[in-house]
This record gives structure tokens, sequence and C-alpha cells, in this order.
């Protein structure tokens, strides 16, 4: 009980960069009814442009510079890759069958895990990643890195601005039209495809903000991370129901905590102790997915069609 602290902080710090993540999959989702399993691979490759823009600086530039930075550049690239992958991939297959667009996903999840891993140097080796010269910092008996720090502040500020976004403005209004019926919302003037282009490049930019959360917090990044960080975060997306923005968040939350206390806890069990450990945190997420679903199909919140923009 005295590691409780630090286990539950553990898990809001993993929760939340899922929840960054899963925001991506739910909006896309929300809107054209597309499960997006490329999107690891746009959190991938936010990471690499990331680590590009620290290269190309002067050496010994401070992190504290850097980082602003890094995060524009990560933006940048994995909202490009977002928005070509909707306009080129996507778009086309809008009104064919819906295993092609999610055929699709997954062909373009594998081309984008491979580009990078073929054309950035030595990515098949995990590429270490900078760190902020500061911490860790201790709160009781809880102790958090830079890069901790980093993802709980973040986190709720790109949800902040995001809700204030879909709620008070004009776009985000018609964000909100369109998930709820996309054919209406045109006929009523709305341009439902730059529309779409805006949640997927809203999904980029805050996958870039979780690559770079990820590469301060495990200090390294590689070619192959997205796919087991997107099918957590499709799995948080999915529990806090999906479709709906602060679901997503949630859901985020949950499986973050539970992990974190499912890695550090059943191994002293009695019984279970070959069940415990890092090991075992992706068998129990999922088994939380399995129970989820059973007792409550339509995830934690539910499906709020004027929010699922």
């Amino acid at each position: 009980m005295n590691t409780l602290p630090q286990q539950l902080a553990n898990g809001l710090f993993l929760g939340s960069m899922y929840g960054l993540i899963a925001i991506g999959y739910t909006m896309v989702y929300g809107i054209v009814q597309l499960i997006n399993f490329a999107h690891g691979e746009i959190f991938m490759t936010g990471g690499f442009g990331a680590l590009t823009v620290w290269f190309a600086l002067p050496s010994g530039t401070s992190m504290w510079v850097a980082l602003p930075l890094m995060l524009i550049g990560g933006a940048v690239v994995a909202v490009l890759i977002a928005t070509g992958a909707e306009r080129f991939a996507y778009r086309p297959l809008r009104n064919a069958p819906r295993l092609a667009p999610l055929i699709t996903a997954i062909g373009l999840s594998l081309a984008l895990q491979e580009a990078v891993r073929n054309w950035y140097p030595k990515a098949t080796d995990a590429r270490v990643f900078p760190q902020i010269d500061a911490g860790p910092w201790h709160i009781g008996s809880i102790s958090f890195s830079s890069g901790d720090l980093f993802v709980i502040i973040a986190a709720p500020l790109c949800m902040g601005a995001l809700a204030g976004f879909v709620r008070s403005t004009r776009t985000g209004r018609a964000m909100q039209a369109t998930a709820q019926d996309p054919d209406t919302a045109q006929l009523m003037g709305i341009d439902t495809n730059r529309v779409i282009v805006i949640a997927f490049a809203i999904g980029g930019l805050f996958a870039a903000v979780a690559s770079v959360a990820y590469g301060l917090r495990y200090g390294q990044i590689k070619y192959d991370m997205g796919f087991q960080a997107g099918l957590k975060a499709f799995t948080a997306a999915v529990l806090g129901g999906i479709g709906n923005i602060y679901g997503a968040m949630l859901g985020g939350l949950v499986l973050g905590v539970a992990e974190a206390l499912a890695s550090a806890y059943i191994a002293n069990i009695p019984g279970m102790e070959q069940f415990g450990g890092g090991g075992w945190t992706s068998v129990w997420a999922f088994v939380l997915l399995i129970l989820v679903l059973l007792l409550r199909p339509q995830g934690l919140l539910g499906e709020r069609v004027a929010d699922r923009a």
C-alpha cells in the first residue's frame, strides 16, 4: 500500500498519453465512421519528426529552446501525413464497402512503418530521444520525471482546448453537425470534406504531442512503437465510448491506471505470481476491455452524438 500513490500517478501519466492518441481515433470515427488503424504510425512519425528537428539544431542547444521547435516539427509531420492519408487513401473509398477503408488503413500502417524503417538511419534500433535536464521531483511519496510532468500538463491543456474549440467555434459546430448527419450538414452548406480534414489534422496534432511525451518519458523512440501504443489508444477509445472525445481521455486514464496497478500488484496475489510484472500489462489491459464491453458495450461514457466530433 505504500507504493499505491506512486502507482496511481504512474497510471495517470501513462493514461494521459493514451488519451491524447485515442482522441485521434475517436474524432475520425465520430465523423466518418472509420477506424483509422494507421493512427498509431502517425503517432510514431510525429516522434521521428521531432527527433529530426533536434538533429537539425546547432549542437549544444538547450532543451528548453529545442522542445517547442521539436513539438512544431513533430506536429507538422504528423498533421501532413494524417491529412495526406485522408485525401489520398480514405477519401476515394468513402462510399466503398466498409471493409475497404479498414484494409487500406492496415496497409497504410505497414507502409508508414516500413518507410520510416528504411528511410531513417538506424530506425530499426531504438533511437535516443533528448531529455530535459531537470527533475526528478517528489511530492510526498510520489516521484515524477520531466517527461511525466510534460504529459500531465499537455493532456488537460489539449483536452480543454479541443473541448472549447468543438463547443464554441463555427468549425467546431460544423464538426458536430457532420458527426450527427453528414448528408444534412452538406445540404445546409457545410463543407464536410474540410471538416473531415480538420478532424484528421487535430488527431495528428495530438498524436505528435503524445509522441514527444513518449520520447521524454521513455528516453527513446523506435519505428514500430506506434503499433502497441496505437492498439492501447484504440482500446482506450472503446473503453470510454468510441466517438466520444471526453470518453477517449477517460478511457486512456482508466487503462493507464489499470495497467500500472496490474503490473505492480497482481504478482503479489497468492497463486498469481506468474501473471504479474510488466510483461502482462497488455494482457490485463485487454481483459479490462472485454469486461467493459460485456457489462457496458457502449463504453464508460457512451456515444454522445453532440460531442462526437
